[in-house]
């Protein structure tokens, strides 16, 4: 069975390897570093929590939190930095569905040989 795992930390290095990977990276980076996107971020998530809190309350929020709600999730999907973050998750997670679909056929390739492998 130990195979199996070192397999799989190989398949790790490697997709850490690739060039999709290495683009989120370096855009998650970029994000972290951005003093704006940070700050907006985090105004973003105390609205957001402030929500849940108004609607675990069972209550409705006001137009002015669903409003200030809007307005900074729309600032943050207009910022230049966010959308580089977008993509590059976008065109890392096309690779994960490839390496997930390989996967699965191997499994079901596997579920057919009559070779049983110990662990």
């Amino acid at each position: 069975m130990a195979g199996i795992y070192d397999m799989a930390r190989e398949l790790g290095s490697a997709l850490a390897r690739t060039d999709e990977y290495q683009a989120l990276k370096r855009a998650s980076d970029a994000a972290e570093e951005d003093r704006d996107l940070v700050e907006l971020r985090n105004r973003l998530q105390a609205l957001e929590s402030e929500l849940e809190s108004v609607l675990r309350a069972g209550k409705e929020p006001d137009e002015e939190l669903k409003a200030s709600y809007t307005k900074a999730a729309e600032e943050l999907q207009s910022m230049a930095i966010f959308q580089r973050v977008v993509a590059a998750q976008t065109n890392f997670e096309k690779v994960m569905y490839k390496v997930n679909e390989t996967v699965a056929k191997g499994i079901e390739e596997g579920a057919q040989s009559r070779i049983i492998i110990s662990s």
